[in-house]
């Protein structure tokens, strides 16, 4: 993860954008790309979305690229460890979601 916010430090600031990069600028075009992200399967069905022709999985993956683009960015300007934020989650969920009480349900915690 380092050395992709690395890499993109350099790529912003060999193009001087990282005075348009800020917390909430970033948050919006992360969203931008992950509502363009979710564009390509919007009237498929389940089992289509499975199976993306080659073409469309290829625009799929640019977009997940830039929502992943975006997230480091956003990571990096408030100094947030990415793996280290996921680490914390996962244990938060695991409390909220015991395994023995959810497995094979899509119940919200608060249902439980």
């Amino acid at each position: 993860m380092i050395a992709l916010r690395d890499k993109l430090r350099k790529f912003v600031a060999e193009r001087d954008w990282d005075q348009f990069h800020s917390p909430k600028n970033l948050a919006s075009a992360l969203s931008v790309e992950a509502a363009e992200l979710l564009e390509h399967f919007q009237w498929l069905t389940e089992e289509q979305s499975k199976q993306l022709a080659p073409e469309k999985l290829a625009q799929v993956r640019d977009e997940m690229a830039d929502v992943l683009v975006y997230l480091v960015r956003l990571a990096d300007k408030l100094d947030v460890d990415l793996l280290a934020a996921v680490e914390v989650k996962m244990a938060k969920n695991a409390l909220k979601y015991p395994a023995d009480k959810v497995r094979g349900s899509m119940k919200k915690y608060s249902d439980y």
